[in-house]
């Protein structure tokens, strides 16, 4: 289990951050086919303004760091990406608590909390081609998968899930205005769940015991 301090945290948030800020373009150009075009370069805002305060939010307890990173994506992330991110983040904090390490069953109920929560915002389920269809299989398989030797499994679940959003029918958002014309195109949204998930994934794999 992996002990947090400032600097694995940092580490981290350093991780998520410069992952989602590269894959700008990326997650730009998925958007402009089904949405408004402007989830890349609103990602980046909020995750620059997360590196902008790494060293305050790695100071702090993983929990409330997370639902740090959550207030500033919500103060700072534009369109309905910065709430949905946002309170995805400030959601799993809360359930990690004061404790450096985090446990497998808080993380967890953390997730699952967070998804409801999404599922509310949004107004939207599994199937509707939304970051919902890479959260939930990955809660899925997380939920028997507690050791740093899942972290591939949980990455290659991801990526599964967000390739199966590129054939659906979008239903909630910009995309769903399009009709038949949303399949063909992965949903932006969940790409950019499975980026974040595969770049924790991999951080898992060479983080402090």
């Amino acid at each position: 289990m992996t002990t947090f301090n400032k600097q694995v945290t940092k580490s981290l948030l350093e991780a998520i951050s410069n992952a989602v800020i590269a894959a700008t373009k990326e997650l730009t150009t998925l958007d402009q086919a089904i949405g408004d075009g402007d989830h890349g370069i609103n990602m980046e805002r909020g995750f620059r303004a997360v590196l902008a305060k790494a060293d305050t939010i790695a100071a702090l307890p993983p929990g409330r760091a997370f639902t740090e990173v959550g207030k500033t994506l919500v103060m700072t992330v534009g369109g309905a990406s910065g709430p949905l991110y946002g309170k995805l983040f400030m959601t799993v904090g809360q359930a990690l608590g004061e404790s450096p390490q985090i446990a497998h069953a808080r993380l967890v109920a953390g997730c699952d909390e967070a998804i409801k929560v999404i599922k509310a915002l949004g107004k939207s389920d599994v199937g509707h081609k939304t970051m919902l269809d890479v959260l939930v299989p990955v809660l899925d398989t997380l939920r028997s998968a507690s050791s740093r030797q899942a972290a591939g499994q949980l990455s290659a679940r991801a990526k599964s899930a967000a390739d199966a959003t590129i054939p659906m029918l979008a239903a909630r958002g910009r995309a769903s205005f399009l009709g038949e014309r949303s399949k063909g195109h992965m949903d932006p949204g969940a790409r950019s769940s499975q980026l974040i998930i595969a770049t924790i994934c991999k951080w898992l794999e060479t983080a402090p015991n």
